[in-house]
């Protein structure tokens, strides 16, 4: 199934894309879940009966009456990969880590496909970009072996980890240079897992004003979905829900000669096989933190 997720009220419409349109998911089974959290919380039992509808009788939405959603609305956590392409690595003069190199980015951080990526120039100067595939996970995973990660995902996204350089460099940690609002674009369809066995097979690029500045595929991965999952979940509980995001290929724009950073009114977008293509507009804005010290 293809999910995508939209505002209705304060909550949420979960749809799925069928051959006759988009079609709400609480009108396609009796009960039908509204989010995608919910969807999730009703386990394989009741993603089946979703994927196993009819969907002839059911109402098409119409896209234009309705606010999309990032695809993953409000995971628990965000989880991301650093330096996991072997290309990525090697522009930055780095080699291949240990082990998956973990850190966290905050949730508040997410956009939906076609909203606006902001930032405050006066804030940040370096904005970059890195295309990722996004992992969601679909039940609870703790010391999960590597051969039976992958029966604990829910479904992938495309991933945009955008990433103001300069705050991320500067700091001791990448937490903030990585966690602006806006800053992580995820959509705009939810892929179930169902729809790709293998993982490791996506062609995954990049294109600034549709100029290609990444392309690679997933099979260049340092560490595979599953032994990342698998790393996770020895040091922490995953719970369904939680995105991971699994690293991004070389040709990121602060290690280019020299540096290319968005700019405002750019056009970024990222495209994966099967999980399709995740596009939004840079805008600045006015500083509304002048008195405070960076």
């Amino acid at each position: 199934m293809r999910l995508r997720s939209f505002a209705e009220g304060d909550g949420e419409l979960l749809a799925v894309e069928t051959a006759v349109g988009l079609v709400a998911a609480s009108d396609l089974v009796p009960g039908g879940p509204r989010s995608l959290a919910e969807l999730i919380g009703r386990g394989p039992d009741g993603q089946a009966a979703l994927r196993e509808a009819d969907h002839a009788a059911a109402s098409v939405l119409h896209t234009s009456d309705l606010v999309e959603l990032p695809s993953v609305p409000a995971p628990p956590n965000i989880i991301a990969i650093g330096r996991n392409y072997a290309e990525h690595a090697a522009e930055e003069d780095a080699g291949k880590p240990r082990a998956p190199e973990i850190f966290l980015k905050h949730t508040s951080a997410l956009a939906a496909n076609q909203q606006e990526i902001v930032w405050d120039p006066e804030y940040t100067t370096s904005v970059d970009w890195e295309a990722e595939l996004g992992v969601v996970i679909g039940r609870t995973a703790r010391n999960v072996a590597v051969e039976e990660a992958l029966d604990f995902v829910f479904g992938y996204t495309a991933f945009n980890d955008v990433s103001a350089r300069d705050l991320q460099f500067g700091d001791l940690q990448w937490a903030r240079g990585k966690s602006l609002e806006s800053f992580g674009p995820c959509g705009p369809a939810l892929v179930t897992a169902d729809e790709i066995p293998d993982p490791q097979n996506l062609a995954i690029r990049l294109l600034l004003n549709e100029t290609i500045m990444q392309e690679s595929s997933t099979r260049r991965m340092y560490f595979s979905v599953a032994e990342i999952i698998s790393w996770c979940s020895r040091a922490f509980t995953l719970k369904p829900g939680d995105l991971i995001v699994t690293g991004t290929p070389g040709g990121v724009g602060a290690f280019r000669e020299p540096p290319v950073w968005m700019a405002d009114g750019d056009t970024v977008a990222v495209e994966i096989d099967v999980v399709g293509r995740l596009e939004n507009t840079c805008r600045t804005s006015e500083s509304r933190l002048a008195s405070v010290a960076m």
